[in-house]
């Protein structure tokens, strides 16, 4: 097929009509481009032409890589099962057309096909009144690791089971659409359907607007409005449960909380008392009234379902059944997905809704009873072989389904004697051929296989509305069997196309918004990842500060030539105290922040590369690898800007030579400055942006501290002042204000005590106390919490310090107190193992 497209695109000047005629005359299902009434070729018309208009030339590859850019700026990724890096989520820069008239029979069938869920697992977890009458073979519910018998008897909040559905459909070639797999557990890709949007419309806005293209944000309004509705306050606190930045899909987790308004949480995050679920936070205990859980429900409650989970929240079963916190979707909803279920849903739709399901599944035997055993075994070579349950059978070591006509004499024999032993653990499936789409491959427009992802969600009356659109997952050939597409090679946006322009301006706000100015709930884990993402940063450019002076400072041996060897090996030495350049066994903690008075002079060029790319705490590359990782798990907090600059890979090391790191420092020192003006000038003011400031403020101070007890000391030499300065950035302040030279009390007062210095203790000290002061309080009496006392006596004893006064004993007091007040917040606002958290302050808000 590709080769036969291949043969005749050569030669097309443009995208255009040309190229669809082309398409149409090579594809093996052109007749579904022909579809809707006759309207479906003009709007792949309309689409090709739009196309060529955006493509440089007439090349393809050129709006699919603006697609691959946009993606990239959204930050949309997932992960593959086993991997540690994510990758760029794949999407083709041609969307999947479809007429409303043809999607209005597909939203009806799956609404009736959401509602028919709903009742099926009412009565699995209720009256059980199928398998009573034998209507449900009770292995077929059993059988599955997603039943869960606590469950029996428990009536979620609200009445509702499921919140949100999914389901995987195919386009056979005749048109019909048929169900592939059903999702009620914790269905994955909302996000990234809406991620698609976002990128295709950052690319094609006009032409969507002229194809009159349906918009997402009212599904996703009606799901946030209508698990609200289920809560029992009117303005509820919301919550999305994920399993954490490990997870295959945590970025489009963290782009979900984002857009809907939702606190992204893990289960550390959580505690539940007296009945009810709280969220460890800043200001203390605060009811979450539901939860959007991406997490297996064997792992929500270790008390309550697998004793060994690590991830979930003890308690959280109690909370459900008292009513107090809404779970979407209720523990036990994968029940239905066993595969199994689709050879009796046809059966159980007449009996549970009086109608006949209007999408077919795709014709399904279970081999748990004889008759379709025995059907299987008799046309093993034109059947699909799968698994009826989520776990892999014997006789299926993948776990995938397998065409039975192409099983070993070897494999087949395993197959059928592990069939014998245990029949209920498969089912035959009819081999279904799938309808394709255009897409771009090699710079070319080819035919792809796709199956279609569709979501339902419940509003606030409780009826299902449909996602306009959803996503669609292609093949990575020809081959248009659904069974062999695995995940898909691309995923595409899907394009619900119309007759009238679109008039649903819906977003997700509503017309009336009261106003506040409240920033809302910030956990204590967020603020954890906050405050030490700033003093990650902070650190990277202190330690980018002693690499540039150490390769290309601006010492100037005014007082000797004898003297400069001794300023460079302090700083040689204090790179390797900070433990940004590890040369060996790591220094004893009782003498590693020792002064540095000369000695053993380091080979400097080597100690510069070892603090750029070495293993060392605080080399660049390794603070950059533990900012990253915290970044990762706080995309709903942070700018894409932000996670760019942080997730960008370190500049290539070409040569070892002083000159190319010293370009190699610039460079990384101009993206930590990026980092540093983004927070300064694009983060609100709110807690969040506090707790970043106090990290970057903390480590600052402390890292002045070091700077002064190395370089000056009462021995400290004009090339010890002049680096100082340098380090500090305030070379030309000083030289300004004190024109007689360089003088040991006025430059430690300039460094130190000066609260106009935006690089001196004392201005940070001043910037720790407003943090503090403007940070909530969990004490009622009036009195001071500890962390704001330390902070008190450390404010105290720097101003009434004196540059005479300010020894390296003195300055050792002062970076040992800032070392306290750091323990001293983590203790306080921070999240502190599996111990409770400052019970005193739980509140009901």
């Amino acid at each position: 097929m590709q080769g036969e497209l291949m043969a005749q695109l050569p030669g097309m000047p443009s995208l255009g009509q040309g190229w669809f005629s082309s398409y149409l005359g090579v594809a093996s299902d052109a007749d579904t481009l022909r579809g809707d009434a006759g309207r479906g070729a003009q709007w792949w018309r309309h689409l090709f032409d739009g196309l060529s208009d955006l493509a440089d030339g007439g090349r393809l590859d050129t709006i699919q890589q603006r697609i691959a850019r946009q993606v990239q700026e959204l930050g949309t990724a997932f992960r593959l099962p086993g991997e540690g890096q994510e990758r760029q989520w794949p999407l083709s820069a041609v969307p999947l057309l479809i007429g409303e008239d043809e999607w209005h029979g597909i939203a009806e069938g799956v609404s009736q096909r959401a509602e028919l869920m709903e009742k099926l697992l009412n009565d699995i977890f209720g009256e059980q009144q199928l398998v009573l009458s034998g209507a449900v073979p009770e292995a077929l519910i059993t059988g599955s690791r997603a039943f869960w018998r606590s469950q029996i008897g428990v009536k979620p909040p609200g009445g509702y089971r499921l919140h949100i559905y999914a389901v995987d459909l195919g386009r056979d070639p005749t048109g019909e659409w048929r169900v592939l797999d059903d999702h009620a557990r914790a269905p994955v890709g909302a996000g990234y359907a809406l991620e698609n949007r976002l990128a295709a419309t950052r690319v094609m806005g006009n032409l969507q607007t002229r194809l009159q293209v349906e918009r997402l944000a009212g599904f996703f309004s009606a799901f946030r409005e209508g698990l609200s509705a289920v809560c029992r306050r009117s303005e509820p606190r919301i919550g999305l449960l994920t399993p954490g930045r490990y997870n295959q899909s945590y970025p489009e987790q963290a782009h979900l909380a984002r857009y809907l308004g939702l606190l992204l949480l893990e289960g550390s995050d959580l505690a539940v008392r007296d009945d009810g679920l709280f969220v460890r936070t800043i200001e203390g205990m605060k009811r979450i009234d539901a939860l959007w859980r991406r997490i297996d429900s064997k792992f929500l409650d270790p008390l309550a379902f697998d004793s060994s989970s690590a991830i979930g929240v003890p308690g959280l079963m109690d909370a459900m059944e008292a009513g107090q916190a809404v779970i979407a979707n209720a523990p036990g909803s994968g029940t239905i997905e066993a595969n199994a279920f689709a050879a009796f849903l046809p059966v159980l739709a007449r009996r549970l809704i009086g109608e006949d399901l209007k999408l077919p599944n795709i014709a399904t035997w279970w081999c748990g009873q004889d008759a379709p055993r025995a059907f299987v075994e008799e046309n093993l070579d034109e059947l699909l072989i799968g698994p009826a349950f989520s776990e892999a059978p014997m006789g299926l070591p993948g776990g995938r389904p397998v065409l039975g006509s192409s099983l070993s004499p070897a494999e087949r024999s395993r197959l059928l004697a592990d069939m014998k032993l245990r029949p209920m653990d498969y089912v035959g499936q009819e081999i279904v051929r799938v309808s394709t789409t255009p897409a771009v491959q090699h710079g070319a427009m080819v035919p792809r296989p796709f199956t279609l992802r569709v979501f339902a969600a419940r509003d606030a009356q409780g009826h299902w509305t449909v996602m306009p659109g959803g996503f669609a997952r292609l093949g990575d050939d020809s081959d248009v069997r659904a069974t062999v597409m695995g995940e898909g090679a691309f995923s595409a946006d899907v394009w619900i196309v119309g007759r009238k322009p679109v008039t649903d301006q819906t977003s997700l706000l509503p017309s009336l918004v009261p106003i506040r100015r409240n920033p809302g709930t910030l956990t204590s884990r967020a603020a954890d990842n906050l405050y030490w993402l700033g003093r990650y940063l902070e650190r990277g450019e202190s330690t980018l500060r002693l690499v540039r002076s150490t390769l290309g400072g601006s010492i100037v041996a005014d007082g000797g030539a004898a003297l400069f060897p001794l300023t460079l090996d302090r700083l040689g030495s204090l790179l390797v105290a900070t433990g940004a350049a590890r040369t060996g066994p790591e220094p004893d903690d009782d003498t590693e922040e020792q002064d540095v008075d000369g000695g053993e002079t380091h080979d400097l060029r080597h100690l510069a590369l070892l603090a750029l790319d070495g293993e060392g705490a605080a080399s660049v590359a390794s603070l950059i690898r533990s900012a990253r990782m915290i970044a990762s798990v706080m995309r709903d907090r942070l700018s894409a800007d932000v996670w760019r600059l942080i997730d960008a890979p370190l500049p290539r090391r070409f040569s070892e030579d002083a000159e190319a790191t010293l370009a190699r420092a610039v460079e990384l020192q101009g993206r930590f400055s990026a980092l540093a003006g983004l927070a300064a000038e694009n983060m609100g003011r709110t807690s969040g942006w506090r707790f970043h400031d106090l990290g970057r403020r903390v480590e600052r101070a402390l890292m002045v501290c070091r700077l002064l007890r190395n370089f000056a000391g009462k021995d400290a030499s004009t090339d010890d002042l002049t680096t100082l300065l340098d380090l500090n950035d305030t070379q030309i302040s000083y030289r300004a204000r004190y024109l007689t030279g360089l003088a040991v009390e006025p430059v430690r007062d300039m460094i130190a005590l000066d609260p106009f210095n935006p690089r001196s203790i004392a201005y940070q000290v001043g910037r720790i106390r407003q943090h503090l002061d403007r940070l909530p309080t969990l004490r009622d009496d009036g009195m001071a919490e500890h962390h704001v006392s330390l902070s008190i006596r450390i404010e105290a004893a720097v101003r009434t310090a004196t540059a005479e006064t300010l020894d390296t004993a003195a300055v050792l007091g002062i970076e040992n107190m800032l070392e306290e007040l750091s323990d001293a917040i983590g203790k306080r606002f921070f999240l502190q193992g599996s111990e409770s958290l400052r019970m005193g302050g739980m509140t009901l808000a």
